[in-house]
C-alpha cells in the first residue's frame, strides 16, 4: 500500500496526526504500507516506513511564503509552484500529486494500490491513466472553507486573495468524482461532499476516525482546576469558531468570574485576535499552548472542567473525540458532524447551534455549575469512544475499502480476457 499526504504536519492540521496512526494500524493487522509525503513530514512509529517527497517547503516555519536560493528549483514542477505560490495560489496538493506520481512510475510491482489522503492532485489522476487502482480518503469538503472565510472576510482585496488561495479547488473538484471509492469520516461529510463536489454516494464509504484511546485517558490524580475551559483550534480559521467562543466566555465571566480558557494552537503574525481579547477584558483570561507533548495536552485535559469545540463546521471533530477519551465533558456547537461524535445533547456533551455566542455562554455556565453532571457526561463520553471512534476500527474499515477496489480490478481484467 502506497499512501499519499501532501503535508504530514505532526502537531496541527490533522493530517499528519491521520496518517501516523493509519500506518501503525495498517501494520499491526500484517499489511505492508509505505508513507509518501511532502513536506513537513509526519512523525511515525516506524520511520523507515516514510519516503519522503520533497517539495520547496514555501510554506515552513519560520519563514512562510519564502523566496527559494535558486539552486532549489531542479523541474518545472518546482519552478510552476513558485510561480502559482507568487498569484497567492496553494500549490501544494497540485505538486505533491506530480511528484509522488513521478516516483511510482518506478515502483509499480511494490504496491497493490495508491491511497490518496485529500491531495486530489493532478497526478492522482495520472495515476490512475498509469493503471493503479486509486482510493482516496475526503475528510470534508474544502469548499466549506472557502465559503466561511469568504463570509468572514473584510473587504475586495482580502476576497481576491481568499479566491486566489483556494483555486486548487478547481482540480479537486474535477478529480475526486472520477476516484472510484472514496473512504470519509462521517454521515455529514458524505452529504456535503456529494452536494459539493459530484462525488457519487455511491462511491463513498464511511469509517469514522478513531482516538488513541491508550494515550487519551483520564487522569484520575490530576485535579481539575476550577473554572478552566480548554479547546482546540486554529485562532485565524473562522471554521474553528475561536472568536465565538471568546465573546462567550465574556459572558461567561460575568456570573464566573473564575473562568478562563486554555487554548491549544498557535496565533499567526499580526492575529486580530489578541486585539479582540482586550476589547472584551479578557486579559489573563486566556493562554495560548503550543509545541507541548501529547502527554502534557492529556493533563491539560485532565485539569480542564469543560472542553469546548465551537466550530463553524466539522468534517469529524478528533479534539471532541479526544477530550471524550480523556472523560472531559465537552460542550460542542451542532456544525457538520460534530452531534455523530458527541451524541445525544446533554449525554456526553451540551450541544448548541454554531456561531451563537450566547448559546453557547449559557451552556458552559449550566454545565461549570453541576460537578456531578461533568463527572457523568465525562464516563459516558469515554465510553462512547472506545465502543465508536478505535484507530484499529478505522484501519479495518480502509482494508475492507482496498479489499473492495482490487476485488472489482481482479473481475474487470477477467472480463476483458474473455
Amino acid at each position: 500500500m502506497a499512501w499519499l499526504v501532501y503535508r504530514g504536519n505532526p502537531h496541527c492540521g490533522g493530517q499528519g496526526v491521520y496518517t501516523r496512526y493509519v500506518a501503525r494500524e495498517i501494520s499491526a493487522l500484517g499489511h505492508h504500507i509505505e508513507v509518501l509525503s511532502g513536506q513537513p513530514w509526519p512523525q511515525l512509529d516506524e520511520p523507515s516506513q516514510l519516503v519522503e517527497v520533497p517539495s520547496l517547503d514555501l510554506y515552513r516555519q519560520p519563514d512562510p511564503f519564502r523566496v527559494p536560493n535558486i539552486r532549489e528549483f531542479r523541474d518545472s514542477i518546482d519552478m510552476r509552484e513558485f510561480a502559482l505560490m507568487c498569484t497567492a495560489g496553494f500549490p501544494e496538493p497540485w505538486a505533491f500529486s506530480e511528484r509522488a506520481r513521478r516516483l511510482l512510475l518506478h515502483r509499480r510491482d511494490d504496491f497493490d494500490l495508491v491511497h490518496d489522503n485529500q491531495a486530489l492532485g493532478s497526478g492522482v489522476r495520472k495515476m490512475m491513466q498509469d493503471g493503479w487502482p486509486v482510493t482516496a480518503t475526503i475528510h470534508h469538503p474544502i469548499t466549506v472553507d472557502r465559503e466561511l472565510e469568504l463570509a468572514h472576510a473584510q473587504g475586495w482585496r482580502r476576497k481576491l486573495s481568499l479566491w486566489r488561495w483556494y483555486g486548487f479547488l478547481n482540480m479537486q473538484l474535477r478529480v475526486a468524482p472520477t476516484i472510484p471509492r472514496v473512504v470519509t469520516v462521517s454521515e455529514s461529510s458524505k452529504r456535503d461532499i456529494a452536494a459539493q463536489m459530484g462525488v457519487p454516494a455511491e462511491h463513498m464509504t464511511v469509517v469514522p476516525i478513531g482516538v488513541d484511546e491508550n494515550l487519551f485517558r483520564p487522569l484520575p490524580r490530576v485535579p481539575r482546576v476550577p473554572g478552566r475551559l480548554m479547546t482546540t483550534a486554529s485562532a485565524d480559521v473562522p471554521l474553528k469558531g475561536l472568536t465565538i467562543l471568546l465573546d462567550a466566555l465574556a459572558k461567561v465571566r460575568v456570573e464566573r468570574p473564575d473562568a478562563h480558557l486554555v487554548v491549544i494552537g498557535r496565533l499567526k503574525d499580526g492575529s486580530a485576535v489578541p486585539a479582540l481579547i482586550d476589547s472584551l477584558g479578557l486579559a489573563g483570561a486566556v493562554e495560548f499552548v503550543t509545541g507541548v507533548s501529547d502527554e502534557r495536552i492529556v493533563e491539560l485535559y485532565a485539569e480542564a472542567e469543560i472542553a469546548v469545540v465551537p466550530s463553524l463546521y466539522e468534517g469529524f471533530s478528533l479534539p471532541a473525540a479526544e477530550a471524550m477519551a480523556c472523560g472531559v465533558p465537552v460542550v460542542a456547537t451542532t456544525g457538520g458532524a460534530l452531534p455523530e461524535v458527541v451524541g445525544a445533547d446533554g449525554d456526553c456533551a451540551r450541544t448548541v447551534d454554531p456561531g451563537d455566542a450566547s448559546q453557547l455562554a449559557a451552556a458552559l455556565i449550566d454545565v461549570l455549575g453541576d460537578a456531578d453532571r461533568r463527572h457523568v457526561m465525562g464516563e459516558r463520553g469515554r465510553r462512547r469512544v472506545l465502543q465508536r471512534f478505535t484507530w484499529r476500527a478505522h484501519a479495518e474499515g480502509l482494508v475492507d475499502v482496498w479489499r473492495a477496489e482490487l476485488s472489482d480490478r481482479t473481475k474487470q481484467a477477467a472480463h476483458a480476457h474473455r
